[in-house]
């Protein structure tokens, strides 16, 4: 029989679209075949998401009681029901949300640490809710690092003609000569290429990386962080059997990636690498954080406070999330299936 994983996805800020998305997306009976979901969130949010669009019921409702089980069920949302009708008040950042939606992180990356669920896809939170709520995290990411004490990670997006992974991630532009350093270019080339070739079957990877300066600093005429700490950066991992070129240009590089020169591009901080994905794939973008010990992949798209409750919100992001969460579950499954099991025999019988 074919492996079916099981997949929980987080709710997000109850106030957010990720109600919409999330039943959006799995309206698709063909989606629901694929695998199994656990929802992490609130039943009365998926109903009006539902009501909204114009959906069935498809779910089996579990009141959450502080426990984490598996289910026999196709789709199950845990209601967190002392959250109740937060989503249908407010349309903006809360502390009740932050803590709504951090208690669904929390519980789905249990339950991907203790085995019960396959992969976590994430609905986006509003960080202003956690920071209300007394959470001091950036993001998700960071989250999720540290929860699973993954001591190396990074942020990568998938979609369109790109796969961009960052060198810096949640910090203000300001800061970046704080944060940029050699291991800080080095660890997304390493995690970038291991993910290239075991996630996404590209056996011999060309991963381009963009300089921080115009021009990639032009043999340093706009600064010499290209000479000083990226170029070292790209030397220790060709050093390794890593096929990576560059600095290159920011501006330039993204034209040669879009037309299939190179299978990943490294970006030194947000903006850089998400402007030209978001330009071609804002709909099909997702975000995976590399590194984890556990699969996550989220929509590369916020919470849209403003189109709530519209009937506007798009699927699309939210789906390809989940497609992707489902392709590196069956092929994690299978590689681990793969390994021969060594018997634990006695060297000293005969």
């Amino acid at each position: 029989m074919d492996f079916r994983p099981t997949i929980a996805i987080t709710l997000g800020d109850p106030a957010g679209i990720g109600a919409e998305v999330i039943v959006k997306a799995l309206a698709d009976p063909v989606l629901r075949h694929r695998a199994r979901y656990i929802i992490y969130g609130m039943n009365e949010l998926l109903h009006y998401a539902a009501d909204i669009a114009e959906f069935d019921v498809f779910w089996w409702r579990d009141q959450y009681n502080g426990r984490l089980r598996s289910y026999p069920f196709d789709v199950v949302v845990v209601d967190y029901d002392q959250f109740s009708m937060l989503g249908s008040v407010i349309r903006s950042p809360s502390k009740m949300g932050g803590e709504a939606s951090m208690r669904f992180c929390l519980d789905a990356i249990e339950a991907a640490n203790k085995g019960l669920v396959d992969a976590v896809v994430t609905a986006p939170i509003a960080k202003e809710s956690w920071k209300l709520a007394g959470f001091n995290y950036p993001g998700h990411t960071e989250l999720f690092a540290e929860r699973t004490n993954a001591r190396r990670f990074a942020m990568m997006f998938a979609g369109g003609p790109f796969k961009v992974v960052l060198a810096t991630v949640h910090i203000p532009l300001m800061g970046l000569w704080g944060k940029l350093n050699i291991g800080a270019v080095f660890q997304p080339i390493e995690l970038i290429h291991q993910a290239l070739v075991e996630w996404f079957d590209i056996p011999k990877p060309h991963i381009a990386v963009c300089g921080v300066n115009p021009h990639a600093s032009e043999n340093g005429q706009f600064g010499d962080e290209e000479e000083r700490i990226i170029s070292p950066a790209i030397f220790m991992a060709r050093e390794q059997g890593i096929n990576v070129t560059g600095p290159y240009p920011p501006d330039t590089i993204f034209i040669a990636a879009r037309d299939g020169k190179y299978d990943a591009v490294v970006a030194m901080y947000h903006d850089q690498g998400l402007i030209p994905l978001k330009l071609l794939a804002f709909d099909r973008a997702v975000n995976v954080t590399l590194g984890l010990p556990i699969i996550r992949t989220s929509p590369d798209h916020g919470t849209a406070f403003d189109i709530v409750g519209k009937n506007k919100a798009n699927c699309g992001s939210m789906r390809a999330a989940i497609d992707l969460a489902i392709e590196l579950a069956v092929k994690r499954h299978a590689r681990q299936q793969s390994q021969p099991i060594i018997a634990d025999t006695d060297p000293q019988q005969p």
